[in-house]
């Protein structure tokens, strides 16, 4: 099922809202925001330990691009920002304003 939400991560941070988990990036894929990596870079990711392979839950060394998504209980996208580039990320301070905004 693509809807899981993830409420350990939610009850950690005190979160007043859900977010979805999406083993094996099926949701992400879904939307054409994952992508494969590189066999040179799986290969680094392994020398620091990290195992997309097993983390992922259904296998493959694949990445959703870094950003936000917010989905509505119907299903529709609201809001998306993604980057290329790992290092960009939406603030949550915005994604926490986007919110905010949009139930009102």
């Amino acid at each position: 099922m693509l809807s899981k939400y993830a409420p350990p991560l939610v009850n950690k941070l005190g979160l007043e809202f859900p977010i979805l988990s999406d083993p094996g990036n099926q949701f992400a894929d879904q939307l054409g925001v994952v992508f494969n990596l590189d066999p040179q870079l799986v290969e680094i990711y392994k020398g620091w330990g990290i195992d997309l392979d097993r983390y992922n839950g259904a296998g493959g060394w694949q990445l959703p691009l870094p950003g936000r998504v917010l989905i509505d209980r119907d299903g529709r996208v609201l809001n998306v920002e993604l980057h290329t580039d790992h290092t960009q990320r939406p603030e949550p301070v915005q994604t926490l304003a986007l919110l905010q905004a949009l139930t009102r």
